[in-house]
């Protein structure tokens, strides 16, 4: 029994190691440091995406999702261009439906949306390009019969994944 009772501690000994490890070093992955970013390019300001779709308010949609994105995030602050060092500008270039499944009798029973941006980022004082033209692009389904998840929902993820690779390329990759 002492073995049994010796084991099952070390076991769980072992497990609560392993919880304490993944939450503790889960925790530096998702978290904004202001040491990623350069000194002189703490000021960021988010300019309305042109629309080039036929999708009512696309552009306005998708810039402030990313302000939201980059304020939430803290490491760089929103600011006017005036007071900005670094500017995004960019287009909504695509929003398209795809059909992804049709049935038998060709019937199309799940769609695919698929919004694409490119975006520019220039430092405001001299008019260097950090990236130019860049493409990021985002994909969210939906079942025309399930009436919970819908187009909307769909277009929410594809901007939800266009959001955090800009993010990503924005505020880590510089």
């Amino acid at each position: 029994m002492n073995i049994v009772a010796r084991g099952r501690g070390a076991v769980l000994a072992a497990g609560l190691s392993l919880v304490v490890i993944s939450v503790g070093g889960g925790c530096g992955v998702y978290s904004a440091s202001s040491g990623r970013v350069d000194d002189s390019l703490q000021r960021i300001a988010i300019t309305y995406l042109e629309n080039m779709t036929a999708e009512p308010d696309l552009g306005v949609e998708m810039s402030e999702r990313i302000t939201e994105a980059v304020q939430l995030d803290n490491t760089l602050k929103v600011v006017d261009e005036s007071d900005a060092d670094t500017i995004l500008t960019g287009k909504v270039m695509r929003y398209q439906l795809r059909e992804l499944a049709a049935r038998q009798d060709l019937t199309v029973t799940e769609y695919q949306v698929q919004i694409a941006v490119a975006l520019t980022l220039t430092r405001r004082a001299t008019g260097e390009t950090i990236f130019e033209n860049k493409r990021f692009t985002g994909t969210g389904n939906y079942l025309l019969n399930d009436t919970s998840v819908t187009e909307e929902d769909a277009r929410s993820e594809a901007a939800t994944e266009i959001v955090r690779d800009i993010l990503a390329q924005v505020v880590e990759d510089w």
